[in-house]
């Protein structure tokens, strides 16, 4: 019964359902890296966990990405229909070379406000062109599949998941 009413909750409101399962898995890649760091390796002798960066990647995870990316995914499917693979092509390259530039520019610049550096644009400027190279080998798979199996219903929960993986790198590469 409660299960039923969540689903049909979800199908009236997806960008809750978008908010809450990337804003899940982007936070969690971070927990997972600080866990790594923290108690694992131990490359971070400080056991407590940052609450910050959470709150940084909070952000991002549930208010930030899941609401930009709900809309771009259903304009990009409306705008182009079907699963050809002129228009599976297409919407690849909308969305790694159009939509992921300024998106990761936002993220370290953001970051960096949220930390209160003193030059914002430092670490944008240091790893920008390296995050978006590693991404295109790892994202244009990713949609590839994302675009031609799944449904336009799941494209940001599937983007959560890939997330997760895409994130635990950024995460490690941001402490860089």
């Amino acid at each position: 019964m409660l299960l039923r009413k969540l689903k049909r909750f979800f199908k009236r409101h997806p960008v809750v359902k978008n908010m809450l399962s990337f804003g899940g898995m982007y936070v969690g890649a971070e927990w997972t890296q600080q866990t790594l760091l923290k108690r694992v390796w131990k490359v971070d002798k400080d056991p407590e966990y940052d609450k910050e960066a959470f709150a940084r990647y909070s952000f991002y995870g549930v208010l930030w990405y899941p609401i930009i990316y709900h809309h771009w995914y259903r304009w990009l499917d409306a705008r182009f229909v079907g699963t050809s693979l002129t228009v599976i092509t297409k919407k690849l390259i909308l969305d790694q070379f159009v939509m992921e530039p300024p998106l990761l520019a936002s993220f370290y610049v953001g970051m960096s406000v949220m930390e209160g550096q003193e030059d914002v644009w430092k670490e944008c400027k240091e790893k920008y062109i390296p995050t978006f190279a590693s991404g295109c080998v790892f994202w244009l798979p990713a949609m590839a599949i994302n675009f031609w199996f799944l449904p336009n219903s799941m494209r940001v929960v599937f983007l959560g998941f890939c997330t997760f993986i895409w994130c635990n790198f950024i995460c490690w590469y941001k402490k860089q």
